[in-house]
């Protein structure tokens, strides 16, 4: 039996605003096990020029992103909504190992099942390099 994920569409603006928020939330933790939940067990991603298809696939690529985006703080803002699809724009900053710190800049397409979990993602990304004291997303911002 799947697990229903509210809020469910079609989504309102509410409803739209509060699944954008969910999915800050959830990515903030940087924890791949819970972030792979709100998606379908067969769901399709595109992010930057890499495909993705199922939970296991999500979950690893995303592990291997926070191993490699470290202190990764993302802010997500709804652009969009119509029935079971939601368009945000998003920017998070990290840095790598060297302590370079890099803000993203992207946007996104998601489309979900009826129930409310999250069966295609499209995401085209791009990075900026910026200094330490350029960052915008901090725990406190």
């Amino acid at each position: 039996m799947t697990a229903v994920r509210p809020p469910v569409p079609p989504f309102t603006e509410a409803t739209a605003r509060a699944k954008v928020q969910a999915a800050e939330d959830a990515w903030n933790t940087r924890d791949p096990e819970r972030v792979a939940l709100a998606y379908t067990e067969d769901s399709v991603w595109r992010n930057r020029d890499r495909f993705l298809t199922g939970r296991a696939e999500i979950r690893a690529f995303l592990a291997e992103k926070w191993a490699r985006e470290l202190d990764y703080r993302l802010r997500k803002e709804l652009w969009a909504y119509t029935g079971n699809r939601i368009s945000v724009r998003f920017e998070y900053e990290w840095h790598d190992a060297d302590g370079q710190w890099w803000r993203s800049h992207g946007n996104e397409q998601w489309e979900f099942d009826d129930d409310g979990l999250m069966r295609r993602r499209e995401a085209s990304i791009n990075d900026i390099p910026i200094e330490e004291d350029e960052r915008r997303l901090t725990e406190h911002a």
